[in-house]
Protein backbone atom coordinates (compact mmCIF):
# COMPACT_ATOMS: atom_id res chain seq x y z
CA UNK A 1 0.00 0.00 0.00
CA UNK A 2 1.32 3.49 -1.04
CA UNK A 3 1.03 6.17 1.36
CA UNK A 4 1.96 10.02 0.37
CA UNK A 5 1.83 12.47 3.09
CA UNK A 6 1.89 16.58 1.74
CA UNK A 7 3.24 18.40 3.93
CA UNK A 8 5.42 21.88 4.29
CA UNK A 9 7.72 19.73 6.98
CA UNK A 10 8.20 16.02 5.78
CA UNK A 11 10.92 16.09 8.03
CA UNK A 12 8.14 16.43 11.18
CA UNK A 13 6.77 12.42 9.58
CA UNK A 14 9.95 10.71 8.46
CA UNK A 15 11.21 9.78 11.91
CA UNK A 16 7.87 8.35 12.65
CA UNK A 17 8.82 5.56 10.03
CA UNK A 18 12.32 4.78 11.31
CA UNK A 19 11.33 2.04 13.90
CA UNK A 20 9.33 -0.30 15.07
CA UNK A 21 6.41 -2.08 13.40
CA UNK A 22 6.09 0.59 10.42
CA UNK A 23 9.83 0.40 9.40
CA UNK A 24 9.76 -3.24 9.50
CA UNK A 25 6.83 -3.35 6.79
CA UNK A 26 8.36 -0.59 4.71
CA UNK A 27 11.36 -2.84 5.13
CA UNK A 28 8.99 -6.12 3.94
CA UNK A 29 7.24 -3.92 0.94
CA UNK A 30 4.11 -4.33 2.65
CA UNK A 31 3.59 -0.20 2.58
CA UNK A 32 5.27 2.22 0.66
CA UNK A 33 5.90 6.03 2.19
CA UNK A 34 6.97 9.32 0.12
CA UNK A 35 6.99 13.06 0.57
CA UNK A 36 5.59 15.65 -1.44
CA UNK A 37 6.74 19.67 -0.48
CA UNK A 38 3.93 22.30 -2.12
CA UNK A 39 7.16 24.80 -1.50
CA UNK A 40 8.81 23.06 -3.74
CA UNK A 41 6.16 23.86 -6.18
CA UNK A 42 5.23 27.29 -5.64
CA UNK A 43 5.52 29.91 -8.08
CA UNK A 44 6.53 32.46 -5.97
CA UNK A 45 9.99 33.74 -6.03
CA UNK A 46 10.48 33.88 -2.41
CA UNK A 47 9.17 30.40 -2.43
CA UNK A 48 5.93 32.05 -0.30
CA UNK A 49 3.18 29.40 -0.26
CA UNK A 50 0.85 31.25 2.16
CA UNK A 51 -1.38 34.67 1.95
CA UNK A 52 -3.56 36.81 4.27
CA UNK A 53 -6.86 36.18 4.14
CA UNK A 54 -9.59 37.56 2.08
CA UNK A 55 -12.33 39.35 3.98
CA UNK A 56 -9.62 39.56 6.80
CA UNK A 57 -8.67 37.52 9.65
CA UNK A 58 -6.15 36.76 11.68
CA UNK A 59 -3.52 34.34 10.35
CA UNK A 60 -2.26 32.91 7.05
CA UNK A 61 -3.91 30.49 4.51
CA UNK A 62 -1.93 28.04 2.58
CA UNK A 63 -2.80 29.29 -1.24
CA UNK A 64 -4.24 27.30 -3.88
CA UNK A 65 -1.30 27.04 -6.36
CA UNK A 66 1.47 25.17 -4.83
CA UNK A 67 -0.98 22.86 -3.15
CA UNK A 68 -2.78 22.02 -6.64
CA UNK A 69 0.20 21.91 -8.82
CA UNK A 70 1.46 19.06 -6.04
CA UNK A 71 -1.44 17.36 -6.11
CA UNK A 72 -2.46 17.12 -9.87
CA UNK A 73 1.33 15.94 -10.20
CA UNK A 74 0.48 13.08 -7.76
CA UNK A 75 -2.47 12.26 -9.68
CA UNK A 76 -0.98 12.01 -12.78
CA UNK A 77 1.53 9.38 -11.56
CA UNK A 78 -1.38 7.58 -9.75
CA UNK A 79 -4.53 7.14 -11.07
CA UNK A 80 -5.43 5.44 -8.07
CA UNK A 81 -4.50 8.20 -5.63
CA UNK A 82 -7.35 8.68 -3.37
CA UNK A 83 -7.24 12.40 -1.32
CA UNK A 84 -7.37 12.61 2.74
CA UNK A 85 -7.63 16.19 3.91
CA UNK A 86 -6.75 16.58 7.81
CA UNK A 87 -8.78 19.16 9.13
CA UNK A 88 -10.87 20.24 12.18
CA UNK A 89 -14.00 20.55 10.78
CA UNK A 90 -13.76 16.97 9.23
CA UNK A 91 -15.78 13.93 10.04
CA UNK A 92 -14.50 12.37 13.17
CA UNK A 93 -11.94 9.18 12.28
CA UNK A 94 -13.42 6.04 13.55
CA UNK A 95 -11.72 2.75 13.25
CA UNK A 96 -14.19 1.40 10.81
CA UNK A 97 -12.74 4.17 8.71
CA UNK A 98 -9.13 2.53 9.20
CA UNK A 99 -10.29 -1.04 7.68
CA UNK A 100 -12.33 0.50 4.84
CA UNK A 101 -9.56 2.90 4.09
CA UNK A 102 -6.44 -0.36 4.10
CA UNK A 103 -7.86 -1.57 0.97
CA UNK A 104 -7.28 1.47 -0.70
CA UNK A 105 -3.73 1.52 -3.21
CA UNK A 106 -2.99 5.07 -2.70
CA UNK A 107 -3.81 7.22 -0.12
CA UNK A 108 -2.80 11.06 -0.37
CA UNK A 109 -2.39 12.70 3.11
CA UNK A 110 -2.32 16.65 2.86
CA UNK A 111 -1.33 18.36 6.48
CA UNK A 112 -2.58 21.71 6.75
CA UNK A 113 -0.44 24.51 7.90
CA UNK A 114 -1.03 28.27 9.50
CA UNK A 115 -4.45 29.11 9.47
CA UNK A 116 -5.68 26.01 7.35
CA UNK A 117 -5.89 25.97 3.27
CA UNK A 118 -7.91 27.67 0.47
CA UNK A 119 -11.04 26.02 0.49
CA UNK A 120 -11.04 25.76 -3.43
CA UNK A 121 -7.79 23.25 -2.89
CA UNK A 122 -10.24 20.85 -0.78
CA UNK A 123 -13.36 21.31 -3.32
CA UNK A 124 -11.47 20.50 -6.24
CA UNK A 125 -9.33 17.28 -4.72
CA UNK A 126 -10.58 16.08 -1.91
CA UNK A 127 -12.09 12.64 -1.88
CA UNK A 128 -12.58 12.55 2.10
CA UNK A 129 -12.35 15.13 4.69
CA UNK A 130 -11.45 13.91 8.50
CA UNK A 131 -10.79 14.79 11.91
CA UNK A 132 -8.88 13.36 14.94
CA UNK A 133 -10.60 15.34 17.97
CA UNK A 134 -12.46 18.33 18.59
CA UNK A 135 -9.41 20.62 19.14
CA UNK A 136 -6.65 22.44 16.93
CA UNK A 137 -3.64 21.92 16.33
CA UNK A 138 -0.80 23.97 14.74
CA UNK A 139 -0.27 21.72 11.61
CA UNK A 140 -1.23 18.72 9.56
CA UNK A 141 1.31 16.38 10.29
CA UNK A 142 0.25 14.54 13.40
CA UNK A 143 -3.44 13.40 12.10
CA UNK A 144 -1.83 12.26 9.42
CA UNK A 145 0.50 10.39 10.87
CA UNK A 146 -2.07 8.86 13.42
CA UNK A 147 -4.31 7.70 10.29
CA UNK A 148 -1.33 6.49 8.26
CA UNK A 149 -0.78 4.66 11.68
CA UNK A 150 -3.78 3.44 12.12
CA UNK A 151 -4.68 2.50 8.45
CA UNK A 152 -1.18 0.02 7.70
CA UNK A 153 -2.20 -1.79 10.60
CA UNK A 154 -4.68 -2.83 8.98
CA UNK A 155 -2.89 -3.75 5.73
CA UNK A 156 -1.99 -7.79 5.31
CA UNK A 157 1.05 -8.68 6.67
CA UNK A 158 2.57 -5.48 8.71
CA UNK A 159 1.21 -6.90 11.88
CA UNK A 160 3.12 -10.24 12.65
CA UNK A 161 0.52 -11.74 13.88
CA UNK A 162 -3.37 -11.01 12.84
CA UNK A 163 -5.16 -12.08 15.32
CA UNK A 164 -3.71 -9.03 17.31
CA UNK A 165 -6.36 -7.25 15.73
CA UNK A 166 -9.59 -9.12 16.41
CA UNK A 167 -9.79 -8.48 20.75
CA UNK A 168 -8.34 -4.51 20.14
CA UNK A 169 -11.08 -1.83 21.44
CA UNK A 170 -13.65 -0.72 18.77
CA UNK A 171 -13.70 -4.28 17.45
CA UNK A 172 -17.16 -5.06 18.56
CA UNK A 173 -18.28 -1.84 20.24
CA UNK A 174 -16.64 -2.21 23.08
CA UNK A 175 -13.04 -1.07 24.57
CA UNK A 176 -10.77 -3.61 25.00
CA UNK A 177 -10.57 -5.47 28.62
CA UNK A 178 -8.21 -4.89 30.85
CA UNK A 179 -4.68 -7.35 29.91
CA UNK A 180 -2.36 -8.64 32.27
CA UNK A 181 1.45 -10.26 32.49
CA UNK A 182 3.79 -11.84 34.67
CA UNK A 183 4.42 -11.79 37.05
CA UNK A 184 0.65 -13.06 38.43
CA UNK A 185 1.30 -10.64 41.76
CA UNK A 186 3.37 -7.52 41.87
CA UNK A 187 3.46 -5.20 45.35
CA UNK A 188 0.52 -6.90 46.68
CA UNK A 189 -1.76 -6.81 43.84
CA UNK A 190 -2.63 -9.35 41.94
CA UNK A 191 -4.10 -11.07 38.59
CA UNK A 192 -7.73 -11.32 38.80
CA UNK A 193 -7.71 -15.84 39.75
CA UNK A 194 -9.92 -16.76 37.07
CA UNK A 195 -7.04 -15.79 34.25
CA UNK A 196 -4.98 -17.96 35.93
CA UNK A 197 -6.88 -21.47 36.40
CA UNK A 198 -6.59 -22.14 32.13
CA UNK A 199 -10.45 -22.36 31.40
CA UNK A 200 -10.61 -20.37 28.55
CA UNK A 201 -14.44 -20.32 28.17
CA UNK A 202 -14.50 -19.06 31.65
CA UNK A 203 -11.48 -16.18 31.01
CA UNK A 204 -13.67 -15.40 27.33
CA UNK A 205 -16.84 -14.41 29.25
CA UNK A 206 -15.13 -12.90 32.50
CA UNK A 207 -12.97 -10.38 29.72
CA UNK A 208 -16.62 -9.36 27.94
CA UNK A 209 -17.98 -8.61 30.93
CA UNK A 210 -14.76 -6.43 32.06
CA UNK A 211 -14.82 -5.05 28.61
CA UNK A 212 -18.73 -3.91 28.92
CA UNK A 213 -17.64 -2.45 32.65
CA UNK A 214 -14.67 -0.67 31.17
CA UNK A 215 -16.66 0.56 28.49
CA UNK A 216 -19.50 1.88 30.87
CA UNK A 217 -17.27 3.67 32.95
CA UNK A 218 -15.06 5.28 30.47
CA UNK A 219 -17.05 5.44 27.64
CA UNK A 220 -20.85 5.41 28.07
CA UNK A 221 -21.47 6.72 24.64
CA UNK A 222 -20.52 3.60 23.29
CA UNK A 223 -21.67 1.48 26.32
CA UNK A 224 -25.51 2.22 25.07
CA UNK A 225 -24.81 2.10 21.55
CA UNK A 226 -23.56 -1.72 22.29
CA UNK A 227 -26.40 -2.21 24.89
CA UNK A 228 -28.60 -1.49 22.63
CA UNK A 229 -27.55 -3.50 19.64
CA UNK A 230 -27.64 -6.59 21.79
CA UNK A 231 -31.43 -5.88 22.82
CA UNK A 232 -32.32 -6.17 19.05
Amino acid sequence: MHFSFVTLFPHIVKGYFSDSILSRAIKEKKIFIDFYNPRDLTANKHLKVDEPMIGGGAGMLMTQQPLDDTLMSIKRQSHEAYVLFLTPVGKPFKQHDAKRLSSKKHIVLVSGRYEGIDERVIEQHADELFSVGDFILTGGELPSMMLCDAISRNVSGVLGNSDSLVMESFESRLLESPSFTKPSSYKGISVVSEFLKGNHSKIADLKNWMSLCKTKYFRPDLYVKAKANNEK
